[in-house]
Parts: structure tokens; C-alpha cells; sequence
């Protein structure tokens, strides 16, 4: 068996203790036919994939964050018309959708409990520990090329943003070009790869990772401001947030490919984090001061300069940072 195969008798241990009770050692044992040293074995594996396992003598083991597993039969139910793809344990699921390519139609779906090989921007680590955010790729074709794709990331952010506000998740903010904030802290990356010819239709896949509940264990691991979602409230249906976040986003990108960026502007400027705040826009060594207004027409961030002059930033390798 792989360390990365979620079996069915890791399945169904995950299942045993999702309730975040404590479960003894020889009762999982009588449940899944097996000793209590396999069981302790699979309860180490567990640990790998970031589930916090915690053991009390006497009591048995209990998930420190209760799970929700994501359900393939009702995401492939209540998403028909596209294709789902449930891989527990995976690299990447961006990098499983790009192997892909030519096998996929529009909206169709990649989804995860883990990522062991997750990249944000810049190829960045994201961490992905199972079952603590929702992880999710999708693919869409623009016929007009990938000169059509400006601005395509912040359209996803939007898409995220009003997803969770549908879902009673308010307070939630967008940081140009791809990150999705809460209080100041990153909670969920955007990572969108393309893959086109001059001339030709542009195809991409766009990963989402969304910060839901992270264990303890895990949080030391990340090396930036982070949140989660459980601080506005429960989440109570992970997989109906996956569906509601698919179908949001297909919506979404249907009118960009008719409209563009220009179509979404007012949107990003409501749930611009920065907007009307003094940054500092970090470009290699260069270090540019201003107020933050929006984004133009074509989803270039705008700064207001010392001067009063008005300057334009569009994508490129540069970061965004409060003054």
C-alpha cells in the first residue's frame, strides 16, 4: 500500500474518529478487524498527511479538529454536467489537471483532502493538511488566447469572495492581484497556469486553496499572516461550499470571457482590502509609495502617487504590501 493511498481502511478509520471523540485502540481494532499495532501504524500515516492524532492512555485517539470527508458520489450528483475528479491524497491537483488537459471540458473539477507537492505564487509551498481547507482546480478554455486572460485572477477572487458572502461568511476581502484576505491574513491563494499557442485558444487551470480549519500542529508551518474560515463561524458543509464555489465560478467566468475584467471591476473595488489604504508596491529592489485605488478597466491595481499622479501596475513580478 502507498503512503499516499487513502484505502478503504484508512477511509474507514477516518471515518471513526471524523467525530473528534476519543476512540480506544482495541475498539477501532474489533470495527476494522486488525490489531492495535496496525491500527497505531495507520494512525502515523494519518499524522503525515497533517491531521492532528492526538492519544490519552486510557481514552484512545482523537482528531483535535473534527472532519467533514468530501463526498465524490454527491459532488458528482449535484455537479452532473461536468466532470469530477476526487483524489484524496495528491501532489498537486493543478498538476493533475494540467496532464490532463485535452481530456477536459469547461467547469470541470479536481478536488483534494491533501496536497503533498501544493505551490502557491512565485512557486511557493501552500500547505495543505488533510481535510483543513477546500482544495480545488478547475478547468476553462478561452477561444480568444491568453491575451484574453488579463485579469482572470482577480474575477476567481470575486467568485470566492461572494461565494462565502452567499454562504453567510462576511467580512471577507480581496488583495490584488490573487489573495483572498481575512483581518489582514491571508486566507486562501489563487494559482492560475495557462497553456496556448500564439493564435490558437488559451486552456487553463485555476487552483484554489481555501484556508477552512487548520490543526495546530500544521499553523507553525506557514510563513506568513494566515486565516481561517471557522473564525467567522462553523463550516458546517464542506462539500456543499465546493459545489456552490463551482458553480459560482463558472457563472463568473462565462461573462469574463464575453466582457472581461471590465465587467467585474466595481466588484473588486467593494471587496478591495487595500483600497483607499497607503502601500508600498515592492518591485525587485524598487519600492514604489501610495494610496491604493482599485483597478482600472483592464484589472491593473492603481496608485496614487505623492505627486497626486496616478500610476498603473499590471501583473508582472511585483507584491503589494500596507505602508
Amino acid at each position: 500500500m502507498s503512503e499516499y493511498e487513502l484505502s478503504p481502511v484508512r477511509t474507514s478509520l477516518l471515518t471513526l474518529l471524523a467525530d473528534g471523540q476519543f476512540h480506544s485502540g482495541e475498539q477501532l481494532g474489533e470495527q476494522l478487524s486488525m490489531s492495535r499495532a496496525a491500527i497505531s501504524k495507520h494512525i502515523q500515516m494519518l499524522k503525515t498527511w497533517g491531521l492532528d492524532v492526538f492519544s490519552v492512555s486510557g481514552k484512545g485517539y482523537k482528531l483535535a479538529v473534527p472532519l467533514q470527508l468530501l463526498d465524490h458520489a454527491r459532488l458528482g450528483r449535484e455537479l452532473a454536467e461536468n466532470r469530477v475528479d476526487l483524489v484524496p491524497v495528491i501532489g498537486s491537483t493543478n498538476a493533475h489537471w494540467m496532464s490532463l488537459l485535452d481530456e477536459l471540458k469547461n467547469g470541470d473539477i479536481c478536488v483534494a483532502e491533501c496536497q503533498t507537492e501544493g505551490r502557491g505564487r512565485r512557486g511557493r509551498p501552500w500547505i495543505s493538511p488533510f481535510g483543513g481547507q477546500l482544495i480545488m482546480s478547475m478547468y476553462w478554455q478561452l477561444e480568444q488566447g491568453m491575451s484574453a486572460a488579463m485579469g482572470l485572477s482577480l474575477v476567481v477572487g470575486i467568485a470566492v469572495v461572494e461565494t462565502l458572502e452567499a454562504q453567510g461568511f462576511a467580512g471577507v476581502a480581496l488583495k490584488w492581484p490573487n489573495d483572498v484576505y481575512l483581518h489582514g491574513r491571508k486566507l486562501a491563494g489563487i494559482l492560475v497556469e495557462l497553456s496556448g499557442t500564439a493564435g490558437g485558444p488559451c486552456q487553463l487551470v485555476i487552483g484554489i486553496g481555501l484556508n477552512l480549519v487548520l490543526p495546530d500542529n500544521e499553523q507553525a508551518r506557514i510563513d506568513q499572516p494566515w486565516a481561517e474560515l471557522n473564525e467567522l463561524g462553523p463550516v458546517n458543509d464542506r462539500n456543499g461550499l465546493v459545489v456552490a464555489l463551482s458553480r459560482h465560478l463558472q457563472r463568473s467566468l462565462a461573462v469574463f470571457e464575453q466582457e472581461g475584467i471590465a465587467a467585474f471591476s466595481a466588484q473588486w473595488n467593494r471587496l478591495d482590502y487595500f483600497n483607499g489604504k497607503p502601500v508600498r508596491m515592492l518591485m525587485g529592489d524598487q519600492v514604489v509609495l501610495g494610496i491604493a485605488r482599485g483597478i482600472d478597466s483592464q484589472g491593473a491595481l492603481l496608485l496614487e502617487l505623492e505627486n497626486g499622479k496616478i500610476k498603473r501596475f499590471l501583473g508582472g513580478e511585483v507584491s503589494l504590501r500596507a505602508d
